[in-house]
C-alpha cells in the first residue's frame, strides 16, 4: 500500500495557480480573491478537512482534482456576495460568522463532483492541463468519489441549518444533472435549437453560479430583492462563462486552455458556434456538419475545416458577443448594492469571465 496519504498535505493556490496569475485577464480574479483572502483560505481548509476519509483512495483522488489549480470562481462568488451584503458584520447571525465559508466549500464540492462525473461521461484525458482523475484512477473510482463529494456537500448544507440554503443548493444539484442529461440528448443532434442549447448551459453551468451567489445573500439575511438580484447575477454570469468556454474550445491556445482544443467537435457536442455555422452554411457545408457531428464520421483534417467555416460565418465572434451581452446583464445585478472595492472587483470578475483566453 505504501505511505498513507495525508489530506492536509494538499497545497492550494493562494488565489490563482501560477500560470493564471500572470496577465491582465487574471488580475480581476486575483484582486477579488485578495479582498476576501482570509475567507478563501478558510474555505480551502474546510475542503481539506471534509475530504478526509479512512478509505485512502477517496482523499487521494479528491486531492488530485481539487488541488489541480481551478479558478475557485464559484466558492469565491459565495464568499464575495456574502461580504457584499455585509455578512457577518451587518447581519444578525448565529454561530461563528463562517457560514459563507462552509457553504462556499459545499459549492466547490458540488462543482468538483460534477467535474469528476463529466470527465467520465466525456472520456476526457485532461483536466486543466493535467491528466484527468479518470485517466489516473479509472472511471469507477472517479464516479464513486464524485458521489462522496456530493454527500460531503450535503452534510455541510444540513449542518448550516437553513432550509432555504438547503433548498437552493439541492435544487441546483438536481438542475445540473438535468442539464448534463439534456446535453447527452442534444449530442450529435443538429436539429437542436438555440433555445434548447441555452437550456443545456442554463442547467449544467448557470444553475450553480446562480445558487453560489444567492446563498451569499441568504446567509447575510438580505431582502428577497437582493437575493433575486444576486441570483440573476450568478445565472447570467454562468451563461456568459459557458458561452465563452464553448467559443474557446475552438480558438484558445491549447497549452493555456488545459485541454485539447476541439474536444467539443470530436465529441459531437452541439454548441452555439456549431449551430451558427450550420444555420448559415450552404448545402455542401451542412453536409460536412452532418457527417462530422451528426454521424461522428471525422477525419484528421475536419477540425481545421470546421474552424474555417466558423471563421467564414463569424460563429466565434457571434458567440463571444452573446457572452458579453449576458455579462452586461450580470453586472446590472450589482446596481442594488453599495459602491465600493468589493462591488468593483465583482464587476471586474464578470468582465474576466468573457475576456479570458482559457
Amino acid at each position: 500500500m505504501g505511505e498513507a496519504f495525508n489530506p492536509s498535505s494538499v497545497a492550494f493556490p493562494a488565489a490563482l495557480p501560477p500560470e493564471q496569475a500572470r496577465g491582465e485577464e487574471s488580475d480581476a480574479l486575483t484582486a477579488l480573491a485578495r479582498l476576501v483572502h482570509e475567507d478563501l483560505q478558510a474555505c480551502n481548509q474546510t475542503i481539506v478537512q471534509r475530504m478526509q476519509s479512512p478509505v485512502e483512495l477517496i482523499p487521494r483522488l479528491a486531492a488530485h482534482i481539487v488541488a489541480a489549480g481551478g479558478k475557485r470562481l464559484r466558492p469565491l462568488l459565495t464568499i464575495a456576495c456574502a461580504r457584499l451584503c455585509g455578512y457577518p458584520d451587518k447581519a444578525e447571525h448565529r454561530g461563528d460568522g463562517l457560514r459563507h465559508v462552509r457553504l462556499a466549500a459545499a459549492v466547490e464540492f458540488i462543482h468538483t463532483a460534477t467535474l469528476l462525473h463529466d470527465d467520465v461521461v466525456d472520456e476526457s484525458k485532461l483536466r486543466r492541463g493535467l491528466a484527468s482523475a479518470n485517466a489516473v484512477f479509472g472511471n469507477q473510482a472517479s464516479v464513486l468519489v464524485g458521489d462522496f463529494l456530493f454527500a460531503r456537500a450535503f452534510e455541510l448544507m444540513v449542518e448550516d441549518g437553513s432550509l432555504t440554503v438547503l433548498q437552493i443548493l439541492a435544487r441546483a444539484a438536481a438542475t445540473i444533472a438535468e442539464g448534463e442529461v439534456l446535453q447527452l440528448m442534444t449530442q450529435n443532434d443538429l436539429t437542436t435549437s438555440e433555445e434548447r442549447y441555452l437550456n443545456v448551459i442554463s442547467g449544467k453551468t448557470a444553475a450553480l453560479f446562480a445558487a453560489a451567489c444567492e446563498v451569499g445573500a441568504v446567509v447575510a439575511g438580505e431582502s428577497a430583492e437582493a437575493q433575486a438580484a444576486l441570483r440573476g447575477l450568478g445565472f447570467h454570469l454562468g451563461i456568459a462563462f459557458q458561452l465563452t468556454d464553448d467559443a474557446l474550445d475552438y480558438v484558445a491556445d491549447q497549452q493555456r486552455l488545459g485541454k485539447t482544443v476541439g474536444d467539443d467537435f470530436r465529441e459531437g457536442k452541439v454548441t452555439l458556434p456549431v449551430l451558427i455555422a450550420y444555420e448559415a452554411g450552404s448545402a455542401e457545408e451542412r453536409r460536412f456538419w452532418q457527417r462530422t457531428i451528426a454521424e461522428s464520421d471525422q477525419r484528421e483534417e475536419d477540425l481545421a475545416r470546421a474552424l474555417g467555416l466558423m471563421e467564414k460565418h463569424g460563429a466565434i465572434a457571434a458567440t463571444l458577443a452573446r457572452a458579453r451581452d449576458y455579462a452586461a446583464k450580470a453586472k446590472a445585478g450589482l446596481a442594488l448594492f453599495r459602491e465600493g472595492r468589493l462591488r468593483e472587483a465583482l464587476a471586474d470578475a464578470i468582465d474576466y469571465a468573457v475576456n479570458r483566453s482559457r
